[in-house]
C-alpha cells in the first residue's frame, strides 16, 4: 500500500481524479472520479466510485486526503 504526503495549500481537487484511495487502512478501496461540487465553507466534493459495492458517492476532500493511496 502506498502513502503520500500532500500540501493542501497547494492541492488541486482536480489532480486527485484517476487516483485510488481506501477508506482507512483496511476498507474498500474507491476510485476518485471528479469535482462534484464546491461547498459555501470552502470544502470540496468529489465524486467516487466505490469498488466493492460498485456505488457512486460524493465524499469531501478534507476526507479523501486522510486515506491512504491504493495501487491501482
Amino acid at each position: 500500500m502506498l502513502n503520500q504526503k500532500i500540501n493542501v495549500d497547494q492541492l488541486n481537487p482536480a489532480n486527485l481524479i484517476n487516483t485510488y484511495r481506501r477508506f482507512g487502512p483496511f476498507g474498500p478501496a474507491y476510485q476518485i472520479i471528479d469535482i462534484s461540487r464546491y461547498l459555501t465553507n470552502g470544502e470540496v466534493l468529489m465524486n467516487i466510485h466505490v469498488l466493492e459495492s460498485n456505488e457512486d458517492l460524493e465524499y469531501p476532500v478534507s476526507s479523501i486526503l486522510n486515506d491512504p493511496l491504493e495501487a491501482n
